[in-house]
C-alpha cells in the first residue's frame, strides 16, 4: 500500500506544489519498492515542458492506466491547443474534465464486470502566473478540486493511519506555508506513519516540486543531498517532540508556553 501527500506551498510569493510518497508496495506477503510519484512533461527538442505531477494509491494496474491517460491527454492538448506550453489554470481545469470522463467510463465498465476499482490519484500543476491546481480522483473516476480548500491531499493506507491527522496536528495552512519547509514536513509525516503502518515505507526521496522561478515553470525531484538533510532534521525533530512532551509534564503547559512566546519574539526581532 502507500502514502502520497500533495501540498500547496507559497514559494517566493507564488503558489507551488510538492508531491511526495513512500516507495513501498505490498502485494500479499511480497513487499517491494516502486515509483509512486509521476512527473508529466512534454519533450520539445532538447527541453522538457512541465505539465503536471501525478501520484496514485490503490491497484497498481489501475494507477498505471491512470498515469497513461493523464499523460496522453495532457501531451496531446499541449501540442494541439497550448502551443507546447505549461497549461494555464483554466486549461488544466478543462483537461481534468477530459481525464475524469475517461476514468468514469473505464471504471463503470470494470464494475459492470464485477471488478473492484481500488483507485485514488492526485493530479497537480502550476501555471506561469504561479497559480496552483490540485485535483483528487476517487474510485469512481470523479475529480475533486482541493487546491483552494483544504489546499492539500493525502491518499493511501497512510491517510487512515495518521497522515491526515499529523498534517492537521502540525497546523498546516496553505496560506501560511511560506513559513514552512514542506520538504521536512512531508518527510516527517511519511517517516512517522511508516513506524506504525507496515504497509508504508520510510521516506527515501520520492518527491517532486513544481514551481515558477525567474518567470519559468520548473519541475524537478528532490536532490539526494536534500534527502539526507531532511532525514537528519526529521530525526532531530522526533527527539525534540519527545523531550518537549516530557517537559510539559514536568514544568506545565503555561510555563512552557511563556518560554515559547519569548523565543518567538526574539526570532521576530532578528528576522
Amino acid at each position: 500500500m502507500t502514502l502520497v501527500i500533495a501540498l500547496k506551498w507559497i514559494f517566493k510569493g507564488r503558489e507551488s506544489v510538492v508531491v511526495s510518497s513512500d516507495s513501498r508496495v505490498t502485494v500479499g506477503p511480497i513487499t517491494y519498492e516502486a515509483r509512486k510519484v509521476y512527473p508529466i512533461v512534454l519533450k520539445v527538442n532538447d527541453d522538457e515542458v512541465p505539465l503536471a505531477i501525478a501520484g496514485g494509491a490503490g491497484d497498481a494496474s489501475l494507477i498505471k492506466q491512470g498515469y497513461v491517460i493523464c499523460e496522453k491527454i495532457l501531451r496531446d492538448l499541449a501540442v494541439k491547443e497550448w502551443d507546447k506550453k505549461t497549461p494555464s489554470f483554466e486549461q488544466f481545469e478543462e483537461a481534468v474534465k477530459q481525464i475524469e470522463s475517461i476514468l468514469i467510463s473505464r471504471f463503470r465498465e470494470l464494475r459492470s464486470q464485477g471488478l473492484e476499482t481500488g483507485f485514488n490519484m492526485i493530479l497537480a500543476s502550476v501555471d506561469h502566473d504561479g497559480r496552483a491546481s490540485m485535483y483528487l480522483f476517487d474510485g469512481r473516476g470523479l475529480a475533486e478540486p482541493v487546491h483552494s480548500n483544504p489546499g492539500f491531499a493525502v491518499i493511501g493506507t497512510g491517510f487512515i493511519t495518521g497522515g491526515n491527522l499529523l498534517l492537521r496536528l502540525l497546523g498546516y495552512d496553505p496560506d501560511k506555508s511560506y513559513m514552512l519547509d514542506l520538504g521536512v514536513l512531508s518527510t516527517f509525516i511519511i517517516d512517522v506513519v511508516s513506524e506504525i503502518d507496515p504497509a508504508v515505507g520510510s521516506f527515501i526521496g520520492e518527491s517532486y516540486l513544481m514551481r515558477v522561478e525567474e518567470g519559468k515553470v520548473m519541475l524537478g525531484p528532490l536532490k539526494e543531498e536534500a534527502v539526507k538533510e531532511y532525514k537528519e532534521k526529521v530525526r532531530q525533530r522526533k527527539e525534540l517532540i519527545r523531550r518537549f512532551w516530557r517537559l510539559l509534564d514536568i514544568a506545565g503547559e503555561q510555563k512552557v508556553l511563556q518560554r515559547i512566546k519569548r523565543l518567538e519574539r526574539e526570532v521576530q526581532k532578528t528576522s
